[in-house]
């Protein structure tokens, strides 16, 4: 199964323009290196709304995995968790624990990270640090889960 992404990129300042987006491009990277096709991305402020809009768009073009990159720490502004679990059907608590296990390998400081995983309408949404670096490296700590998850998110439910 083809998995179609979204990349989204939560950031108050790259959506003033104020420094360039590197955590999209740096997961777009990703995404293709691992034979997803990347049909959708976006860039917007550290604001529920603009990312719940972001997050209904990407799924409306055909994406079956969304992932966001920003907005995950423990800075007042960062409402990313926030703003995906209002929408959302249920979370999915093993990749944020996998991620935040994973990365405190490496850095100490990933236990204030807040990524999470949570399925809105048929799709995954995966939510990963800011740091271009940390959000490649977290998607590695789970990417082996993502095409099935995906997969049943796909499925047509049959009836008895």
């Amino acid at each position: 199964m083809q998995i179609h992404v979204g990349v989204i990129t939560i950031s108050d300042r790259a959506s003033k323009g104020l420094y360039d987006d590197l955590g999209g491009p740096a997961l777009k990277e990703a995404a293709a290196g691992y034979g997803w096709k990347v049909l959708g991305e976006a860039l917007v402020p550290d604001e529920k709304r603009d990312i719940q809009r972001a997050i209904r768009e990407s799924i409306n073009k055909g994406c079956n995995l969304v992932l966001t990159t920003g907005g995950t720490g423990v800075a007042l502004r960062d409402v990313t968790p926030e703003a995906v679990r209002e929408i959302a059907i249920r979370e999915l608590p093993g990749f944020g624990e996998v991620m935040r296990m994973e990365s405190m390998k490496i850095t100490k400081n990933a236990i204030l990270s807040r990524n999470l995983a949570a399925v809105v309408e048929k799709a995954l949404v995966v939510c990963l640090p800011g740091k271009p670096s940390g959000a490649v490296e977290c998607l590695g700590f789970v990417v082996g889960a993502i095409p099935h998850c995906v997969e049943v998110l796909q499925e047509v439910p049959t009836s008895c």
